[in-house]
């Protein structure tokens, strides 16, 4: 049986799986917090931790399993910059960072417009160009020590073989340096003089090379172990269906980003305003795509209670119209500057009922998502929030189409799928006609009427 390691860095945490390539299921999976380092110079990720952890997994994987070739995702707007010797020119900067922001009129000027781009302005380091605008003018010798600019998939994937190299997923990421439509780099990275530093642009299952030697001498690999140049995490989830699927069909990708991608869906007029943005696909496509911070908002309201309700409650809270109106997140997403508001108080509510009311509160924010990039046809939900059955029926009576619940972690699946030959995996699992369908969608309807 061969098996594909997948590093798989998500924003709020890290793991590494093992995907069997016949099944397509994890069989071993290590993870870890993905926190943030303080400082000096700025907030920034752990690498150095981030990377022993890999070797780690890497190691143990080989001796219980066998490791045949090695892929990787992770969350986006992030890169890293090279010096000569292939070593940090700086540490690679955390994408909520502000620092960026004390430069937002400077870069606002210099940015495209996002009919070049299908990027939207975004606060913080959420526009990938804004960071490297803010280091360049603010890190001392920074341009002049930098020699390579890399999308974070590519840079794990040079740690391991060697070989720098950009992709399209990471580059077409609200980044502002991609041109989706033309297939290049943006008139910011020309403008910038960036381009000489920007590493070549592959295929997302382009195989780089073999690991480097001392790569197999730490972790046990043979030393033709191959490493697949690597996807961004929301379009690995989408990356098994654009296999499997027929259009038109949306893949709603969940995890500290709930990302709404439409593939073959209406024509629509993307507004930036509502975190809607182009993504790009693995073939290099774009994709009308919304966003909003979806699984953070869950985490700050419910914490560690997981799909604690029973019908009773669902019952309770339909009956009482309890609702949460965005946003709880209010930096991203369709509903930005509006503050979260409870239409009763929240602590008249038993848990359960809570965690019935937040459900429905991203189901209704993900259908927002799906119906202002002109989704249609069944939708898919990949990740956490496919567990999750309050979410899933107010999904499906609020957006009237099916729903599927993929089973397994769609990102780390999808990485797998890089190196599988483009197996077609196996479809989601149908989500049933929600119980109290009509009551739902009168729900969702009064939802909808007070914004």
């Amino acid at each position: 049986m061969r098996h594909i390691a997948v590093i798989d860095i998500g924003k709020t945490n890290a793991k590494v799986a093992l995907v069997a390539r016949e099944s397509l299921t994890e069989v071993a999976v290590m993870r870890r917090p993905n926190a943030v380092l303080k400082g000096p110079p700025y907030p920034h990720y752990d690498i150095e931790g981030l990377w022993d952890f890999i070797l780690d997994a890497l190691r143990r994987f080989q001796v219980q399993f066998g490791v045949d070739a090695i892929s990787m995702t992770t969350h986006g707007a992030s890169a890293v910059l090279l010096d000569d010797e292939g070593k940090l020119a700086a540490p690679a900067l955390d994408y909520e960072f502000d620092g960026p922001d004390s430069l937002a009129a400077e870069y606002d000027a210099a940015r495209p417009p996002f009919a070049e781009t299908g990027s939207p302005r975004l606060p913080l380091g959420l526009n990938l160009g804004a960071q490297l605008f803010w280091l360049f003018r603010t890190v001392p010798g920074l341009l002049e020590r930098t020699r390579t600019i890399l999308t974070y998939p590519q840079y794990w994937a040079f740690r391991l073989s060697g070989v720098a190299v950009n992709e399209v997923t990471s580059l077409g990421c609200h980044t502002d340096l991609w041109d989706p439509e033309a297939g290049r780099y943006s008139t910011l990275v020309e403008r910038e003089g960036w381009a000489a530093l920007m590493a070549p642009v592959v295929r997302a299952s382009d195989r780089l090379g073999p690991v480097l030697p001392q790569i197999a001498s730490a972790t046990g690999l043979a030393p033709a172990t191959p490493v697949i140049c690597g996807i961004h995490d929301s379009n690995a989830s989408l990356y098994a269906h654009l296999l499997a699927r027929d259009e038109p069909f949306a893949v709603v990708s969940t995890g500290t980003w709930v990302i709404s991608m439409a593939m073959g869906g209406a024509k629509v007029t993307l507004d930036p305003a509502r975190d809607t943005l182009v993504n790009v696909n693995a073939h290099g496509d774009a994709v009308p795509s919304a966003r909003f911070m979806g699984g953070r908002e869950f985490e700050r309201l419910i914490g560690d209670a997981r799909n604690a309700h029973a019908a009773a409650d669902v019952d309770a809270v339909l009956a009482r119209g309890v609702m949460l109106l965005p946003a709880v997140e209010n930096q991203s997403g369709p509903f930005q500057g509006r503050k979260a508001e409870w239409t009763m108080d929240a602590a008249t509510l038993a848990p359960a009922e809570r965690f019935v009311v937040v459900s429905f509160y991203l189901a209704l924010m993900t259908a927002t998502g799906l119906e202002i990039v002109g989704a249609q046809g069944p939708v898919l939900v990949e990740g956490p929030f496919a567990q999750n059955a309050a979410y899933l029926d107010m999904l499906a009576a609020s957006t009237g189409r099916p729903v599927e619940a993929v089973a397994g972690t769609g990102t780390s699946v999808g990485a797998a799928l890089l190196d599988a030959d483009g197996r077609r995996p196996a479809t989601g699992r149908a989500n049933p006609r929600p119980r109290h369908e009509a009551a739902l969608r009168r729900y969702a309807s009064a939802w909808q009427a007070r914004l």
